[in-house]
């Protein structure tokens, strides 16, 4: 169905009630005239919710081997996330010796970050491309130093495997998916999924509350070296709850997303990553990029996924795939750049 053809309808947004009140030094206070509904005390309530309300619909997609969706549905994620959790109190895991996850979006690295916050383990996930793109390791040096993890996680260990062998200190549990390193003891994934859940995973999650810290994200470094930045369960609860007040349709029907955008920062991993969780939607992980070379992908899975929203970077648009006209006046999209 060409662009000119297809449905419209309405989307629920609620109208800009922001008061403005002009500070005596000139400052500007927008605020919202609209009080913040509830919202739960730990994200993860969200995964129990629909883990009980929909247990067979699909939260999470990737890509396998094979070109197919591997999915985990809001019962599997639920389950994994408790057996992991089980996992990460067995290692004595805590704030004092948070997770540290190396590598970049994925179904296991978000049932390994589900766990964490479930047991009230924090848990950073640091970009790839500091241990896989940079001439030194000084910045994932300093990140490590400053986490001091007691658990770290790559999905391919061996592509960290140079990066690893420079940070991570011997104490440090290094836990993989597939493609262990060579040099670097690790325990395979399943092994911690493998774990039962016993009545202190429960004492845990009781023990979680607004204040809990459920991550550390990590700054860009641009004016400097990174910085942690912390993330409680009361930031991320009522972040969703306030993008759901204005975005009213998110509550109207269960959204479906189609997302490359990284975990390790604010847009992907707490905005996108959330939104979904928070109200029982499904996202399909986006192995494509907007950059030359890594765009395909993108067009791929975006002509496959019916996405009810697409949230990216303005890269993204410029690189919208039309190149004239159709006999019906759309655009048609068969090259790599916009029209003149």
């Amino acid at each position: 169905m060409s662009p000119a053809v297809r449905p419209v309808r309405p989307v629920h947004i609620r109208p800009n009630e922001t008061t403005v009140r002009h500070g005596a030094d000139g400052a500007l206070y927008l605020r919202s005239p609209r009080p913040l509904g509830d919202y739960p005390v730990r994200l993860t309530d969200r995964l129990e919710h629909w883990a009980a309300a929909a247990p067979d619909r699909a939260f999470l997609a990737q890509r396998n081997t094979t070109g197919g969706w591997r999915t985990l549905t809001y019962g599997e994620a639920l389950d994994g996330a408790r057996r992991l959790a089980q996992a990460l109190l067995a290692r004595g895991l805590s704030a004092e010796r948070p997770v540290l996850i190396l590598s970049g979006n994925g179904i296991d690295h978000a049932l390994l970050a589900l766990a964490s916050m479930y047991a009230g383990v924090p848990y950073a996930p640091v970009a790839p491309a500091y241990a896989l793109q940079a001439r030194s390791y000084e910045a994932l040096e300093r990140i490590t130093a400053r986490l001091r993890p007691g658990l770290a996680f790559a999905a391919a260990g061996a592509p960290f495997e140079a990066a690893l062998a420079s940070v991570l200190p011997p104490d440090v549990e290094l836990v993989v998916t597939e493609a262990p390193p060579a040099s670097i003891p690790s325990t395979p994934f399943d092994a911690l999924l493998a774990a039962t859940p016993g009545p202190e995973v429960d004492r845990a999650r009781d023990r979680v509350g607004p204040d809990t810290i459920a991550k550390v994200l990590f700054t860009s470094g641009s004016t400097g070296y990174p910085k942690g930045v912390i993330n409680t369960q009361r930031m991320l609860c009522a972040n969703q709850e306030m993008i759901r007040t204005v975005l009213a349709f998110l509550a109207d029907e269960p959204p479906v997303l189609c997302c490359w955008l990284p975990w390790n920062h604010t847009a992907g991993g707490n905005h996108n990553f959330g939104l979904v969780l928070y109200n029982g939607g499904t996202l399909y992980i986006d192995e494509g990029r907007p950059t030359p070379g890594a765009f395909d992908p993108t067009l791929r899975n975006l002509r496959e996924i019916p996405a009810t929203a697409h949230f990216t970077v303005p890269r993204t648009y410029a690189r919208t795939p039309c190149s004239g006209r159709s006999s019906s006046g759309a655009w048609s999209c068969t090259s790599m750049r916009p029209p003149a």
